[in-house]
């Protein structure tokens, strides 16, 4: 089996993820941009040929597919497979932290998923993907129209102004309102990661956790991970690869 290689595949809403695996050890990963996959992947008809892509080409030489993510149940990869978000997330956590108790608090572009592990296996989990509130596209939109990096919002958690939605509509006109009446944008940048951190707690605290892991992108934000680490008192482990571990978990435990 060492010489058999995994391609485990992420379908984001805005990226798709990709982890290559040979027995258990990653060797291969990387993303594409959601439009580029499912425009380079077609391959006529309903399928998708997923060999087409260049980070593919750069890989070693696949024998098995699993999929998952947003996309799973809409795409047909030729070879492929699919399992849960939630399975995914949680083997991916497993395999990157070496836990095996603890919750899983994953935010990706839309939506945002709370996953109880306990003795290596999904006990119970919350989603919220009905809307975009508190999760990455909220963040970013928060972010263009202050004209800051991601990076640099990130790095704000003190003397927060309030904002009260979370929404990733009508944060924006929440934002212009508070600029119309002078506050300060540093200010503003830390009450849009408070305001996700908010969101997230009622939902962190139903699983009742011991030791917080955080994956998606927005687990590259620093101010949010230590206002979560704060507000819960409880360390919190942000892996290695982060964004890819819903890929990783695809393939990072044999079926």
């Amino acid at each position: 089996m060492s010489s058999v290689t995994r391609c485990g595949v992420d379908a984001g809403s805005r990226e798709v993820k990709l982890a290559f695996f040979t027995g258990k050890s990653l060797v291969f990963s990387g993303s594409v941009d959601t439009v580029e996959f499912y425009t380079k992947c077609r391959n006529g008809g309903e399928s998708l040929d997923i060999t087409r892509l260049d980070q593919f080409k750069e890989a070693p030489p696949v024998k098995r597919i699993v999929t998952t993510g947003y996309g799973r149940n809409k795409i047909n990869i030729i070879g492929g497979s699919a399992i849960s978000e939630i399975m995914a997330h949680a083997r991916g956590a497993i395999w990157q932290t070496g836990l095996t108790e603890f919750t899983l608090v994953d935010i990706g572009g839309q939506d945002t998923k709370v996953i109880s592990v306990r003795d290596g296996a999904v006990k119970d989990f919350i989603m919220n993907d009905k809307c975009a509130a508190g999760s990455g596209r909220y963040l970013e939109n928060i972010a263009r129209v202050l004209s800051v990096s991601l990076e640099k919002l990130s790095t704000f958690s003190e003397d927060s102004a309030t904002l009260s939605s979370t929404c990733a509509i009508f944060g924006e006109s929440e934002v212009i309102g508070l600029i119309s009446e002078g506050v300060e944008i540093e200010k503003i940048l830390a009450g849009a990661n408070r305001s996700v951190v908010m969101r997230l707690l009622p939902m962190i605290k139903k699983q009742k956790p011991e030791r917080l892991v955080v994956t998606g992108g927005v687990a590259n934000n620093e101010a949010i991970i230590k206002m979560l680490g704060i507000e819960l008192k409880l360390e919190v482990t942000v892996p290695p690869l982060p964004q890819l571990n819903g890929a990783i978990g695809c393939c990072s435990c044999p079926e």
